[in-house]
């Protein structure tokens, strides 16, 4: 299903945006220079790309070289084009050149262009022995010579783009002399086997070379009887195998149809208006966070995910986006020299859309005006790693399991919770990196996994109507903090950090010490502001009135409402204490009011 679905998906990138992908039997390469010849073959120029990294072009397929010397066509480096190089022997490089000779003839003799004329008569006419001498060689000195690839060049135009030499490729590259033809699992249809399938490059955290998304290189990998046999053993077409994997290092390289969740590198795609399905779900992850320098500041971003999330819950439609189009996900993590697949999921754009919706609206809980509106799915995997870890491992495992949790609509993965509730008893408040111990993205996937595992109502802000014990003394140890704070404003160790998660596990064992120490710090206050103490006091006894008895220990559900109760009343705190702040600035009078 993944391959069909990725060789279906480069059928539709040939038909929309074939200047992007590669067709059957070519590839893409950098070229570092052009080399200009005339109709008797003479060597008139080279000339260097403008480009640092050299010239994108399309290339025919080229050859998996190791020690051998295999010849590349109409693209290839010195060695193999002027039979000379910054570093190699003679005798070798000569074999290079002649190995290129013959290949080019072997493809080009029989073709009626000017171009192919010329190319022929080249490698016919070309001395090995004298090229360092050459003065075009000689001018354009090391460069040349320093293993870039070059392309040929006639009458001031590439010879690849000659339609003549086009279609000697396509049928010189497609013969599969060599190759076994069996029925293809992909097309259904008799062709060529490929017996090693393509790298697929860009997976984070796999080889640079790339890695394998199919492949037999070890007897444990292959079935009985077909020993040794490598792509035999599922037979795919050479073109298939192409086609599925250039389609993938496409979607691998474009930051449109791709973000990271901890180690799990996703992909996602579209039958039909790719691109502008592509966009609205690379809002719902953030995508764009990971995309080009030029993208959309965050503020923008906020926004139109906003605007799509607004659209969804209204039922209003999203462009001329096709709901019914079919999506599809992807994820891919390293395994050595191999792609693992995390996860594969197909459903239509509309409920893949609705999904993520729902996901953002389990989130949502209170927050401060300067904090951005959305958590994307990599800022929640932030929350539950450990920032002094080398590896976040944590977040790898569970990077794939929540990402198949919004995307299906299904019950979050039980050790998101427990790494959210571990975070937050072993972090503490950093002011310096503006870490909360309790913090926004662990209480909304508290709130999120409460709303859908366990089918809970919990509210964006403060709930005043509960009564439960823990949400209650989440609450009344925010109390006790201010209380704490208005007698000494000065404090860098507070209660917070010697007793909040003892509090939140065995409230009988510390809040008789809190409620005394309380008892202290109001004296305190009321020397200097009674009204503040009496206010303080009086928040406290209708909390204490609430809780019949003091728990003994709190259960992880219930640890879960402890803090929960503890960051709506902070945050209702702190929003309230900014709007009076704000109403403040507008009543004062301003200068010319004054006048």
């Amino acid at each position: 299903m993944i391959l069909q679905a990725l060789a279906a998906y480069y059928d539709y990138l040939v038909e929309h945006h074939s200047d992007k992908v590669a067709r059957y039997g070519w590839c893409p390469r950098r070229v570092a220079y052009l080399l200009e010849i005339d109709s008797d073959g003479e060597l008139l120029a080279a000339i260097p790309s403008t480009d640092e990294k050299g010239w994108e072009r399309f290339v025919p397929e080229q050859v998996k070289r190791s020690s051998g010397i295999a010849p590349n066509a109409l693209c290839d480096n010195s060695s193999y084009f002027l039979g000379v190089a910054a570093k190699g022997k003679p005798e070798r490089l000569r074999k290079c050149f002649e190995a290129a000779r013959d290949l080019h003839i072997r493809l080009l003799s029989r073709v009626d262009s000017p171009a192919a004329r010329a190319v022929v008569r080249f490698f016919e006419t070309w001395d090995p022995d004298c090229a360092s001498e050459h003065p075009v060689v000689s001018t354009a000195g090391e460069k040349l010579l320093g293993g870039g690839n070059l392309l040929f060049s006639y009458e001031g135009q590439d010879v690849l783009e000659d339609p003549s030499i086009q279609q000697a490729w396509d049928s010189f590259g497609s013969g599969g002399e060599n190759s076994v033809v069996m029925r293809c699992l992909v097309t259904g249809e008799r062709a060529p086997v490929a017996r090693l399938h393509p790298a697929i490059k860009g997976i984070a955290g796999a080889q640079s070379m790339g890695a394998s998304l199919v492949g037999f290189n070890a007897p444990a990998f292959e079935s009985y009887g077909h020993e040794g046999e490598q792509g035999l053993n599922a037979p795919v077409s050479e073109r298939a195998a192409f086609a599925y994997a250039t389609a993938l290092n496409y979607l691998l390289s474009d930051p449109q149809h791709r973000v990271r969740m901890g180690d799990t590198t996703v992909v996602y795609w579209a039958e039909k208006d790719d691109d502008a399905c592509s966009q609205v779900v690379s809002a719902g992850f953030g995508a764009f966070s990971f995309g080009r320098s030029e993208d959309a500041p965050p503020e923008d971003r906020d926004q139109k995910l906003d605007d799509i999330m607004k659209a969804v819950r209204s039922g209003l439609p999203l462009g001329n986006i096709d709901m019914e189009t079919p999506f599809y996900v992807l994820g891919l993590a390293p395994n050595a020299a191999r792609a693992s697949v995390r996860f594969f999921f197909r459903d239509t754009f509309g409920k893949v859309v609705a999904n993520i919706a729902e996901h953002y609206e389990r989130l949502e809980i209170v927050h401060t005006p300067k904090e951005r509106e959305y958590l994307y799915p990599f800022q929640l995997l932030r929350e539950i790693e450990n920032p002094n870890a080398k590896k976040p491992v944590a977040s790898s495992e569970i990077g794939g399991a929540l990402m198949r949790s919004i995307l299906g609509n299904l019950p979050y993965p039980e050790a998101l919770l427990e790494n959210a509730l571990l975070r937050t008893r072993a972090s503490r408040d950093d002011p310096d990196t503006h870490r909360r111990k309790v913090s926004r993205g662990r209480m909304a996937i508290i709130k999120a996994f409460l709303i859908k595992n366990r089918k809970e109502q919990v509210t964006v802000g403060l709930d005043e109507k509960r009564k439960d014990a823990a949400y209650v003394l989440g609450r009344l140890f925010v109390t006790l903090e201010e209380i704490q704070y208005a007698a000494n404003s000065e404090l860098k160790v507070t209660i917070a950090d010697k007793y909040l998660n003892s509090a939140c596990a065995t409230p009988s064992l510390v809040f008789p010490t809190l409620l005394g120490l309380a008892r202290v710090h109001l004296g305190k206050v009321k020397k200097e502001n009674p009204d503040k103490a009496d206010h303080l006091d009086r928040q406290v006894m209708r909390y204490v009135y609430l809780l019949d008895d003091l728990p003994s220990n709190l259960s992880p559900k219930e640890q879960c409402d402890f803090n929960l109760g503890y960051y709506h009343q902070k945050l209702h705190n702190i929003n309230a204490r900014i709007d009076a702040r704000s109403r403040r600035e507008a009543a004062e009078p301003t200068a010319n009011d004054q006048d």
